[in-house]
C-alpha cells in the first residue's frame, strides 16, 4: 500500500511558549524525551478537529517563588490564542499574562538594530581576507541602508561574502513565541503547573486505500489519519486525540451541521446515498467522535505524520455506471458515464464503522497482480450502516448521449387527459377549471443513445434532473418511457438502464410539464 512522506523538521532553538493544560500527573517518559529533544513542555495533551483546531494541554513542575514573580513557557504553540490561555497551580493565582511573539530572524533581528551599531565582517573573494568594519544601522525599507564612517551604504544582496555581527540580542526578540505569566502564590517550592490553551496551525484528515476487486465485488480498506502541524512548535511525546467534528467557533473557520470540513466543503454529506443508522463502539464526546492514537507520538512542526485507525478486508462492493444530466440536456457528442463504485458501512457489509471526513483512494490489480491507482473521491462524515457510492472517474467503454427529439406547445384539453388526479364526490368524477391568466403548457420528448464496448453487459444508472422548477411546475407528468423509471424526488427520475456487450441501448421519454 502506498505510504506518506515526512516533511523535513524545522527546528527553532531558544525561547519558547508555555501552553495551558489540564492538571494531569506529570510521569518520567516525558522528560526522557524532553532531555532528548532540548524541549521545556512537560507531561503534553493534544487534542486535534477537524476545523483547523487543536486543544493544547501541558502540565510542567515548576519553581514558583512566594509572593509575586514571572514565569515564562518555552514550546508553546506561535499561533496560541492568548485569550483561551487557562492556568492552575497549587496556591497560586495568574495576575497577568504577556504573550511575546516577535521572533528573532535575520530580518527582525535587523529592524530592531535601527539606530543601533553592528559590525560588517567583508570577505575578499580573492584572497579570503576579512575586514571588519563599525556601521550604524539606519533603515531596513526596501533593503538594509547603513552609515559606515562619513558615508551611506547599501547592503546589496549581490553575493558578496557579508556579514552582519550583532552585539546582543534584542531584549523584545524571541527566539521562540514565549507566554509569559505573571502569578501570586501564597508559598514558596516547586509544584505542578497546568496551562490550557487553543490554537490553529494543528489539523487532520483521514485517508483511505481501497483495493478493488470487481471479479469478487469485494474492497479492502485501510484508514489512515494524516496529522499537519503548522504551529511552529513541536509537541513532544505527546497524548494525542483526534475528534471527528468542528466545534463551533468565533474566528470564522465555523463547520456548520451537515457540511464537511477539512478540504470545509458545501452543506451535505458528498458519497452518501443513504445516511446510516448503526451504532458504533467508537468513544464519544457530545455529539463528536473521539479517535485516541496508541500511546504517545511527537507531533513535530513543518511535518505530516499518518498513523493507521482502520483496516478491514472483504468489504462488498460492486460497480456502477452513471450519469446525472440537467433539463433538456443537448450533448453534441456522446459523454462518458461516471465509474463509481458503491459499498455499505454497515457491519452486514464487512466494514462496520464510522468513517471521519477524509478522501478515499481506490486501487485495482492489473493482469500482473500489481495494484493501480483508479481514482479518488471524498467523503464527509459518515455514520455506521450508510450506503456509499463513491465516483473513481470515466468509463472508457460506456458512453451516454441525450437530445431534445421535440419540444412543442399543447393546449389545456391535451393537459388535461395526462391528469391523473381527479376530484370524486359521491362517486361523481367532478371536473372544474378557473382560468385567471393564460398558461402555456410543454411536451417534451427525450432521448438518450447509450453504447457498450466492453464485452460484458453493463447497467446504467441514468438520471434526470432539473424536473423541479419551483412550487409552480411540480405538476409535470411522465407520459410515457421505453424503459420504466424509478421517481428519487421531485427533481429527478431514474432509470436503470441495461446495455448489451458490444451494443446500444435507446430510452426515449415523454414529460408533459408547465416548463
Amino acid at each position: 500500500m502506498p505510504r506518506f512522506r515526512r516533511r523535513p523538521l524545522i527546528a527553532f532553538t531558544g525561547l519558547a511558549l508555555l501552553c495551558p493544560a489540564p492538571l494531569l500527573a506529570q510521569d518520567k517518559a516525558p522528560a526522557a524525551v524532553q532531555a532528548e529533544e532540548g524541549s521545556a513542555q512537560g507531561d503534553v495533551a493534544v487534542t486535534i478537529y477537524n476545523n483547523d483546531l487543536a486543544l493544547i494541554q501541558d502540565v510542567r513542575t515548576l519553581d514558583i517563588a512566594a509572593g509575586r514573580s514571572r514565569i515564562e513557557f518555552p514550546d508553546v504553540s506561535s499561533r496560541i490564542r492568548p485569550e483561551t490561555l487557562s492556568f492552575a497551580a497549587g496556591g497560586a493565582a495568574i495576575a497577568e499574562q504577556n504573550f511575546d511573539f516577535d521572533l528573532l530572524s535575520p530580518g527582525s533581528l535587523m529592524q530592531k538594530a535601527i539606530g543601533q551599531t553592528i559590525t560588517l565582517i567583508r570577505t575578499n573573494p580573492a584572497t579570503g581576507a576579512e575586514t571588519r568594519e563599525r556601521a550604524t544601522v539606519l533603515s531596513t525599507a526596501g533593503g538594509v541602508v547603513v552609515r559606515v564612517g562619513d558615508h551611506i551604504e547599501v547592503l546589496r544582496d549581490d553575493g558578496l561574502p557579508v556579514r552582519a555581527i550583532f552585539d546582543r540580542v534584542p531584549p523584545n526578540l524571541r527566539a521562540r513565541p514565549t507566554l509569559s505569566v505573571t502569578v501570586q502564590s501564597d508559598r514558596a517550592g516547586p509544584r505542578a503547573a497546568s496551562i490550557r490553551y487553543l490554537t490553529p496551525g494543528l489539523g487532520w484528515a483521514a485517508d483511505y486505500v481501497a483495493l478493488y476487486d470487481e471479479t469478487k465485488g469485494v474492497i479492502d480498506m485501510q484508514g489512515w489519519v494524516t496529522l499537519t502541524n503548522q504551529t511552529g512548535t513541536s509537541f513532544v511525546n505527546a497524548r494525542t486525540v483526534l475528534v471527528a467534528g468542528s466545534p463551533m467557533t468565533t474566528t470564522g473557520n465555523n463547520a456548520y451541521a451537515g457540511s464537511y470540513s477539512q478540504y470545509n466543503r458545501r452543506p451535505g454529506q458528498p458519497g452518501m446515498v443513504r445516511a446510516g443508522t448503526e451504532r458504533t463502539n467508537r468513544p464519544q464526546l457530545g455529539d463528536y467522535y473521539l479517535y485516541p492514537i496508541a500511546g504517545r507520538t511527537t507531533i513535530a512542526n513543518a511535518q505530516t505524520k499518518q498513523v493507521s485507525f482502520l483496516d478491514v478486508a472483504g468489504v462488498a462492493a460492486h460497480k456502477v455506471y452513471g450519469r446525472t444530466l440537467d433539463w433538456m440536456q443537448n450533448d453534441t457528442a456522446p459523454v462518458n458515464v461516471a465509474s463509481q463504485i458503491g459499498f455499505s458501512t454497515s457491519r452486514a457489509g464487512g466494514l462496520g464503522d464510522a468513517l471521519p471526513a477524509g478522501t478515499v483512494r481506490f486501487y485495482q490489480r492489473d493482469s500482473q497482480g500489481t495494484p493501480q491507482f483508479i481514482g479518488e473521491s471524498a467523503i464527509g462524515h459518515t455514520p455506521t450502516g450508510s450506503d456509499m457510492l463513491l465516483t473513481t472517474g470515466a468509463a472508457f467503454d460506456v458512453l451516454v448521449q441525450a437530445s431534445v427529439v421535440k419540444r412543442e406547445e399543447i393546449t389545456s384539453a391535451e393537459w388535461q387527459t395526462t391528469e391523473r388526479y381527479r376530484v370524486v364526490r359521491d362517486g361523481v368524477t367532478v371536473s372544474q377549471v378557473e382560468i385567471d391568466r393564460p398558461k402555456t403548457y410543454y411536451r417534451t420528448t427525450l432521448h438518450y443513445k447509450l453504447t457498450n464496448a466492453k464485452a460484458q453487459p453493463v447497467t446504467v444508472s441514468l438520471v434526470q434532473g432539473g424536473l423541479d422548477r419551483g412550487w409552480w411546475s411540480l405538476d409535470y407528468r411522465v407520459v410515457s418511457e421505453t424503459v420504466p423509471g424509478e421517481q428519487v424526488n421531485a427533481d429527478q427520475r431514474k432509470w436503470e438502464v441495461p446495455v448489451p456487450a458490444n451494443g446500444a441501448t435507446e430510452l426515449t421519454v415523454v414529460v408533459d410539464s408547465r416548463y
